[in-house]
């Protein structure tokens, strides 16, 4: 079985196809090493972005609930519950980003925070520099009491 050396770019399903029977039948030989690495390394950044992308939405919904308590809504309820459960998903499929959640979290604040600030209309400084939820509770069914910015 011979692959087309350009069958990669040009019909990336006919492609993958093709590699998992080279692999099957044992064509080491025939199969398109180069692209297959790079491609299977491709599959693992994209579930950890999916991790980052998730958490930050999931960050900035638990902001704004927290802070801007009056304008809660079914949305936001709803928003929360999707991205805790596509979590849960991405997190079942792919055991091994446990391990990153806490860097993944430390990473996406930042932007969580500033988002929040841009979507509620409420300054930056009122958001906490640093995030205060623990993990447990950002995956879990934590939700933060209403903060009027008043210690």
């Amino acid at each position: 079985m011979s692959v087309q050396p350009n069958l990669h770019d040009q019909d990336f399903y006919a492609w993958t196809q093709a590699q998992a029977a080279l692999l099957k039948a044992g064509c080491w030989l025939e199969v398109d090493w180069a692209n297959l690495v790079e491609e299977v390394e491709s599959m693992g950044a994209s579930e950890r972005r999916e991790l980052y992308n998730r958490l930050r939405v999931l960050l900035m919904h638990l902001l704004k609930w927290q802070y801007q308590a009056g304008a809660r809504s079914s949305g936001w309820k709803g928003t929360i519950n999707e991205q805790r459960a596509q979590l849960e998903l991405l997190l079942a499929d792919s055991p091994s980003l446990r391990r990153q959640l806490d860097d993944a979290m430390t990473y996406t604040y930042p932007k969580a925070r500033e988002m929040a600030s841009d979507e509620t209309g409420l300054p930056l400084a009122v958001f906490p520099v640093e995030c205060l939820y623990q993990r447990e509770q950002v995956l879990g069914r934590f939700w933060p009491e209403a903060d009027d910015g008043n210690c």
